[in-house]
């Protein structure tokens, strides 16, 4: 793609990404659930390269860089680079809601919302319109939604995401919604993520504390091997958690066990891992989100949040959240 093929353009643009929580018990940087929870961002291009105005409100206000080491301002860039476009002067305006540092994938939402951001910045002639739609049927692959055509389709976008997350479970969770399940080709370093359905049975119910954990601290407490057992066990486990989200939400309680990397993490957080042990002997399936330290609480039937929030006490917050079933999606500036 040529710098004469595909032009910024001026108009401002506004995208909505949701918040992911990783893993699901087994599926260990592997699967992830969309969450109806949104960061907005806002992004118009300036004739000046060399202008950048960054503000953010919400969640990580005075906390997050506001140059350009802003993840969003990142990936916004790396976008327009891949799509061959010059650089701009960039102005943005982040409604930030997905809490940081709590393992409901704010940096993968940053992430994906750069790089929503540089598609829909991005006019390239005869070529159809940008934003995400619904995904269709059981299952759908980047590129199988009606994303557009051109330098920045779902496959490119996924691609750029897990090269600048590092993982390509959350961002393909936020980019296409619903329950992904995800991979890197180990001859082509490709990422690649199927995305499916979640029974409607099943009841996504959230419950945050008050700390942050840092993704790094959690993930250095992982050991460099397990028993091969354990491997098997897990391995079955995230087999059966497909079909549990998608079709047999009676089979979700063992379907979310697991022995790759929750209890390993269980210094650093113990009242996390307390709180699943308290839920699941009440019969729920609840899991660490992601790194940690929220916990995931996944309620079959009736009365979900009652029956999460007897089990809890008060220093946790406890909302229940729909399942985004449209991942990211350009929307109309102002709203």
């Amino acid at each position: 793609m040529t710098v004469d093929a595909a032009r910024v353009r001026r108009d401002p643009v506004a995208v909505e990404v949701p918040a992911s929580s990783a893993n699901l018990g087994p599926g260990f940087d592997s699967i992830a659930l969309a969450l109806g929870l949104y960061d907005r961002c806002e992004a118009v291009a300036l004739p000046d390269r060399r202008a950048l105005v960054v503000r953010v409100s919400g969640q990580g206000a005075g906390q997050v860089p506001l140059d350009g080491t802003h993840l969003v301002v990142r990936a916004l860039r790396a976008g327009l680079e891949r799509a061959g476009t010059p650089r701009p002067g960039l102005e943005l305006t982040c409604t930030n809601v997905v809490p940081h540092g709590r393992g409901l994938g704010s940096s993968a939402t940053a992430v994906v919302t750069g790089l929503m951001l540089a598609r829909a910045m991005v006019s390239v002639p005869g070529t159809a319109g940008s934003g995400a739609s619904e995904v269709p049927g059981d299952s759908a692959a980047p590129g199988e939604r009606g994303a557009p055509d051109g330098p920045l389709d779902d496959a490119t976008l996924l691609d750029l995401a897990t090269e600048l997350e590092g993982h390509p479970d959350n961002v393909s969770a936020s980019l296409l919604g619903g329950m992904t399940v995800s991979w890197v080709d180990a001859l082509t370093g490709r990422a690649g993520s199927t995305a499916l359905r979640v029974h409607p049975d099943i009841h996504p119910v959230v419950c945050v504390p008050a700390c942050e954990l840092a993704t790094s601290k959690a993930r250095a407490m992982l050991p460099d091997s397990v028993p091969h057992s354990d491997a098997a066990f897990t391995a079955g486990r995230a087999a059966l958690l497909v079909q549990a989200m998608s079709r047999r939400p009676d089979l979700l309680f063992p379907a979310t066990e697991d022995r790759l990397h929750q209890a390993y993490r269980a210094p650093a957080m113990p009242g996390t891992l307390e709180l699943v042990r308290r839920l699941r002997s009440e019969g729920i399936a609840a899991v660490v989100s992601g790194a940690g330290p929220t916990v995931l609480a996944l309620v079959v039937g009736g009365s979900p949040l009652e029956r999460v929030t007897r089990c809890v006490e008060h220093e946790w917050a406890v909302t229940q959240l729909p399942v985004d079933t449209q991942g990211a999606r350009v929307v109309a500036v102002g709203n």
